[in-house]
């Protein structure tokens, strides 16, 4: 109700009250047109001695209502949180003739900004203007404080511009407005502009900024604060040093922090409670519980936030002893019901994988449950692998009329539904979030999770502030699609945005330059970056820059990034076992293997992933059998379709083909394509003509439109003699409009990527590459070489077999190397094929007549040739 509907209301009213009091009874009537005369009554020792409600009824009575003690009983009522009182005695008051002064409108202002109602504060604003109260300073701070406590910051602000006198108080109020409205930014600008103005802060605008500087987490501007808390006087202020753990533990200035703790004289809850939330938020969780258990030893009582602090910890630390401990100890203290204790523990439980245990917790919280608790329970869900619940729940939350928030929606758009993920997009969008960074970056991250990367760039470019996590996940989005140019692109974007990047920004980049196609150079000028800005060493950053490395053809380098690191996640290893697998260092791989093992390391499925593939890239079919039998029996872990392909390609490689079948037989699932792809490539090595096309009907049945299956059965027919079967499989191609996919080679030189198809002649340079290769075939002839033509599929004289493999693509990218780079440099070459044979053994005789290290990266692995011999000991 408006204060003007207010007045209409009660000015049409008329009610007769009876009064006792003790041994005095008043007869009154309320209606204030009519006078009556009260018995002898002190109404100051009243007002001052008396209950609030009862002094209220007595004053409804009194004929004469006297400013001063109208005044005094607002500040009564307010005082004992009586804030509708408040509203109804001004009404009276306005009722009654007598004209409110400037003392009366603060306290109805202050009732306001109390009760965030915005309406009755803009109208009382506009009564101090008729009135001629904007003047007065202490009402003017009265307004500003209202608009600010109602969240309207602009009008704050411009009457804080109108005033033309201004006191501390009035600053504290703007300063105080800006810190509770989320704009902590500007807090500091206007701490600093009043102290340029010639205004001295106090110890509340003091613990003002404070807590607004703690949000920026800003060590620079930290050690400024703490420095100014000690000139002017004030590092004995209880608030003022609760404030400046608070800032310094935010800042990562725990030793500060600890320091200005420890300095107190007179300790309260809140100093406690700021000082174990610095070593939680620090990660700090065993000094957590330390400071708690002080806090009980010295004699303060833990509050409620104790509580939800210390259980953050236990959530950390997955200590389900110890939360147990601590939901007896609330029972105990009568904190069980409080909303953050509750829903802290919830979390805790969650963590914990305790699911019923804390749905049981919610279930208690019924009809009291916020968003807050919903957004926690699905969230456990998730995290619990519980997505059908995690949806019901959801829905259910919604039925019962509870809105989400930004937390909700970030939360359930993990689950990676695409029908889900477009119906909570629409949802989003209907009720104004989709701006929002962080529900922005939520459906940003789950489109790219499905694969969606144009929906995913349509979201990021409607954000308004797009925070470091919102380009973060930008640029991990284009790394996940090997869009390299496109990641490299935003990552400009960002810092000439003046963005500066964090050590995920810096992750997503380097595993954007993974991709075959990515400039090799590129990934070491953003790891040369991070190195600048001192996060080369976090490890997100470090494990990214592992797998970069080696895939990017220089496992040395992988090594050496790996031994500097101070620690290590299950990341690192699997990318350094991985990284020794591709480049065909099994015993490397496999030591690095037994390391973890005798740390006593967690692994993983993609651990032994990586084991069994370097048993497979160099022939220990024994030791691949074993590890696989140890990742079933001893660490439990069930085989996917990846460790499956594994195997059959371990057996496939090594021409034992009934061992591969029998492991396909045996599979508790259909097999893949992939699968089937490993069995016609080796039934093509061994020339299992019969197997070979089973494999590829297999692959056809299942992807009609993959070419690589009517390719490598095309040849193996050619390959047998088999003409006729092979343009069989061609006729099939062209009816199916299956296209065969080219053998293409890239070479980088000078940052720039330079790509070449067979008897390609679109270089500029052309005329040199083939006079360096006529160069390097006569050479090999002299040397013994002598071209294998059964790498040749077509029904042609081998002297034009002979043309056709001088001109393949890999050999193409080599010549140019050869005439483009300096001696010393290595060549490194990427093809989107396996490497033929006859090629093969052309390229490490190049690699000892030119004394060339030479690295080629095909569809299968890494091939390092130097001095004649390749590092796959020609078992590929």
């Amino acid at each position: 109700m408006t204060l003007s509907a207010s007045l209409r209301a009660l000015s049409n009213t008329s009610t007769n009250l009876i009064l006792r009091l003790g041994r005095y009874q008043i007869h009154c009537h309320a209606n204030p047109l009519l006078q009556f005369h009260a018995v002898a009554l002190n109404s100051e020792t009243l007002l001052r001695d008396t209950d609030p409600r009862i002094a209220q009824q007595l004053f409804d009575q009194t004929p004469l209502r006297y400013l001063k003690q109208h005044n005094r009983l607002l500040l009564s009522s307010f005082r004992n949180e009586q804030s509708q009182e408040v509203l109804h005695l001004f009404v009276s008051l306005c009722r009654s003739g007598l004209s409110p002064d400037g003392l009366t409108m603060c306290y109805v202002l202050d009732y306001c900004a109390g009760s965030s109602d915005g309406t009755v504060g803009e109208q009382l604003h506009c009564l101090c203007v008729k009135c001629g109260f904007v003047q007065h300073v202490n009402v003017g701070n009265s307004i500003v404080e209202m608009y600010m406590k109602t969240g309207n910051v602009r009008d704050g602000r411009r009457v804080f511009n109108e005033m033309g006198d201004r006191n501390v108080v009035s600053w504290n109020s703007l300063l105080a407005g800006y810190s509770l409205n989320g704009f902590n930014d500007q807090v500091w600008e206007f701490f600093c502009q009043m102290q340029v103005e010639g205004y001295r802060p106090n110890y509340y605008t003091v613990s003002t900024v404070i807590p607004a500087l703690a949000n920026l987490s800003v060590v620079a501007i930290g050690m400024q604060i703490h420095a100014l808390v000690v000139k002017l006087g004030l590092e004995a202020e209880r608030l003022v040093c609760n404030s400046l753990i608070s800032m310094l533990s935010k800042s990562g200035m725990l030793r500060d922090a600890r320091a200005v703790f420890y300095n107190m004289e007179n300790k309260d809850s809140v100093s406690w409670n700021s000082m174990i939330a610095g070593h939680v938020i620090n990660g700090q969780d065993l000094e957590a519980f330390e400071t708690f258990n002080n806090m009980q030893l010295a004699g303060a009582k833990p509050t409620s936030a104790t509580f939800a602090s210390v259980i953050k910890s236990c959530a950390s630390l997955k200590e389900l002893g110890l939360v147990r401990v601590l939901h007896c100890k609330t029972l105990k203290s009568g904190f069980s019901t409080h909303q953050n204790v509750l829903t802290t523990l919830m979390v805790a439980l969650t963590k914990c994988n305790e699911m019923d245990d804390a749905f049981s917790l919610f279930s208690l919280m019924h009809g009291v449950q916020t968003v807050v608790s919903w957004t926690a329970m699905i969230s456990g869900y998730l995290q619990n692998g519980g997505t059908d619940q995690a949806v019901n729940l959801f829905l259910q939350m919604r039925r019962e009329g509870v809105k989400p928030n930004h937390f909700t929606y970030s939360a359930i758009l993990a689950v990676q539904h695409v029908a889900f993920i477009s119906e909570i997009h629409a949802e989003v969008i209907k009720t104004n979030y989709e701006k929002s960074s962080s529900v922005g970056t939520a459906i940003l991250d789950a489109y790219v999770k499905i694969g969606n990367i144009s929906d995913a760039v349509k979201v990021f470019e409607l954000i308004e502030a797009k925070d470091v996590i919102a380009w973060s996940a930008m640029l991990a989005g284009y790394a996940q699609a090997g869009e390299t140019e496109e990641a490299a692109k935003i990552f400009h974007q960002l810092t000439k945005e003046g963005i500066k990047p964090n050590e995920f920004t810096f992750s997503s980049i380097i595993n954007a330059c993974t991709a075959p196609t990515a400039s090799v150079e590129q990934g070491k000028q953003f790891h040369a970056y991070a190195i600048k800005l001192r996060l080369n060493n976090a490890l997100c950053v470090s494990s990214s820059l592992v797998t970069m490395y080696a895939k990017r053809g220089n496992i040395d380098s992988a090594h050496e990034v790996f031994k500097r690191q101070k620690e290590r996640d299950l990341v690192s290893w699997n990318s350094m076992i991985s990284g020794y697998a591709q480049h065909g260092q099994a015993k490397k791989a496999l030591e690095v293997f037994e390391e973890m093992q005798k740390q006593k390391l967690e692994v993983d499925a993609i651990t032994f992933i990586g084991v069994i593939s370097a048993c497979t890239h160099s022939g220990l079919v024994e030791k691949g059998q074993n590890y696989f039998n140890v990742m079933t029996n001893d660490h439990h872990i069930n085989p996917t379709m990846e460790h499956y392909s594994c195997m059959i390609d371990l057996y496939s490689r090594s021409g034992m083909m009934e061992k591969a079948m029998d492991i396909i037989n045996g599979m508790p699932f259909p097999p893949a394509a992939t699968v089937w792809r490993i069995v016609l490539a080796a039934s093509r090595v061994h020339h299992n003509i019969e197997l070979g096309k089973l494999a590829a009907e297999k692959i056809i049945s299942l992807e009609p439109q993959d070419s690589a299956a009517y390719v490598l059965l095309s040849n193996m027919y050619a390959a047998a003699g088999n003409w006729q079967e092979k343009v069989n499989v061609r006729k099939l191609m062209d009816k199916r409009k299956v296209k065969k996919e080219p053998g293409y080679s890239w070479i980088e030189v000078k940052n720039k990527t330079y790509s070449f198809l067979a008897g390609d002649l679109s270089h500029p340079l052309s005329d040199h590459i083939y006079s360096k290769l006529s160069e390097l075939n006569n050479r090999l002839r002299d040397a013994g070489y002598q071209p294998d033509t059964n790498y040749v599929f077509h029904d042609i004289e081998d002297e034009q077999k002979e043309t056709i493999l001088s001109h393949h693509s890999e050999r193409l990218a080599i010549a140019f190397g050869l005439i483009a780079t300096l001696p010393e440099i290595p060549i490194q070459i990427v093809k989107n094929l396996r490497v033929c044979g006859d090629c093969h053994n052309f390229i490490k005789l190049v690699s000892l007549i030119e004394q060339r290290y030479i690295v080629v990266r095909d569809s299968n692995r890494f091939h390092h040739f130097k001095g004649g011999l390749c590092s796959c000991g020609d078992y590929w």
